[in-house]
């Protein structure tokens, strides 16, 4: 039986973000969705999933949650088969990245998150294809749904994360690195580095998409993703 699959979102999304893949995947494959939603630390996120998560399985995350993924890695290196990192990094942030979340926290708790949500979805770059607008409306709509105080929660959590380019170094087990050709946020560069970090990578950058692959460019993304849970285990650490 295959190991399942386990999905992370990215910051202000849920399981739609990964509507297209949940869809092909879950007729031969055990498909779950965690919620990242639960904590202001992406340790003690971390903490509250190892709990509910499978005793093996392969994991995926975009985004936050692709820092999320990072952090199991480091925690629970024997439990996770496989990874792919989608449109994340594996740095801290920068002092000056951090302060700029204050005004965005504040906005939002003052009833302009809209605002700052389609402020950050222009600065995180999505691509000009036919997927841009539904893209942009269906992440919308997510946050929205989420609401402010999970938009602080996970705002603190993104400001405190730790940088993971050790943890990536030490894996050797089957990685894919996916990002959209357009994402601004953490563009193509950063990916590179990234898959250089992994020895066991592929790279696959979707030339119309930008930061939200999944629903930019499904096929292209779900095509890339079974190619990675088709790859064989690796024999050591």
């Amino acid at each position: 039986m295959k190991e399942p699959l386990v999905l992370l979102p990215d910051m202000m999304c849920d399981a739609r973000l990964f509507a297209p893949q949940i869809a092909a995947f879950s007729r031969d494959t055990a498909v779950m969705v965690a919620p990242i939603t639960g904590g202001e630390r992406i340790e003690e996120i971390s903490s509250d999933l190892l709990s509910v998560l499978p005793a093996k399985f392969a994991l995926a995350g975009a985004g936050m949650g692709g820092a999320i993924a990072m952090e199991l890695l480091r925690r629970a290196p024997d439990r996770i088969t496989r990874i792919a990192l989608i449109a994340t990094t594996p740095l801290a942030e920068t002092p000056q990245e951090a302060a700029a979340r204050e005004p965005q926290m504040i906005a939002a708790k003052t009833g302009r998150l809209g605002e700052i949500l389609r402020e950050r979805l222009k600065a995180a770059g999505i691509g000009p294809g036919a997927g841009r607008m539904p893209a942009l409306n269906m992440a919308l709509s997510m946050g929205a749904d989420l609401g402010a105080e999970i938009f602080v929660r996970q705002s603190r959590a993104m400001q405190r994360r730790r940088d993971q380019q050790t943890v990536l170094q030490r894996c050797a087990i089957p990685a894919l690195v996916l990002c959209g050709a357009h994402d601004t946020v953490t563009p193509v560069k950063r990916h590179v580095s990234m898959a250089d970090f992994l020895p066991a990578a592929e790279l696959v950058v979707i030339d119309a998409a930008g930061h939200l692959p999944s629903l930019e460019t499904p096929e292209e993304t779900t095509e890339a993703l079974a190619d990675w849970l088709k790859r064989p285990g690796a024999a050591r650490r």
